[in-house]
Parts: structure tokens; sequence; C-alpha cells
């Protein structure tokens, strides 16, 4: 019949249709949520003082040293092993 229109309705034809579909949809979904969010009224301010203020008031400003944790480290003869071991090694438990 040639008043009839034509229609592509194989498997294929049907998925590209349904991912233009599918983009189109998350496209209009992400336009619409990045305008509403930029309705939204500003956070609170966390009762800050306002920046443009000069008589605002301020945390004081201290130095520190970067290198005040420093120890020098010369090289040194190895010690005796078993003095050191003797040191490190756990203190028996009691009551046991």
């Amino acid at each position: 019949m040639p008043g009839q229109p034509r229609t592509n309705c194989t498997a294929g034809a049907m998925a590209a249709n349904f991912r233009k579909i599918k983009f189109a949809t998350v496209a209009l979904l992400s336009v619409a949520a990045l305008l509403l969010t930029g309705w939204r009224d500003p956070p609170p301010s966390a009762h800050m003082p306002d920046p443009a203020d000069p008589r605002a008031p301020v945390p004081p400003v201290g130095y520190g040293s970067t290198i005040r944790t420093y120890k020098r480290q010369r090289p040194v003869e190895p010690g005796a092993w078993r003095e050191q071991n003797q040191r490190v090694t756990p203190q028996p438990k009691t009551g046991q």
C-alpha cells in the first residue's frame, strides 16, 4: 500500500531507538537537576564573621618550626647485639 509509511521493525533499529531515548532522558534529567540546584537557598553560615568586616575577630597566628622534631643522626659503630635485643625484649608476664 503506497499510502502507509514504512516502518523498520528490526531488533537493531529498536535497540538504537531505545538508546536514543535513554540518552535523551538522562541528559534531560541531568540538566533539570543542575538548574534546580542553582535555585536552592545558600547554606546557612556557621556563625562565621563577615570576611569583608575589618573588625572581624581572627585567631592568633603562631610560629611553628617545620624542623622542631629533627634529631641529628650521625653514623655510629654497631653496638653489641645481645644488649640491644635485651633492651627491646618484652618483659615476661607475671602471674602465669
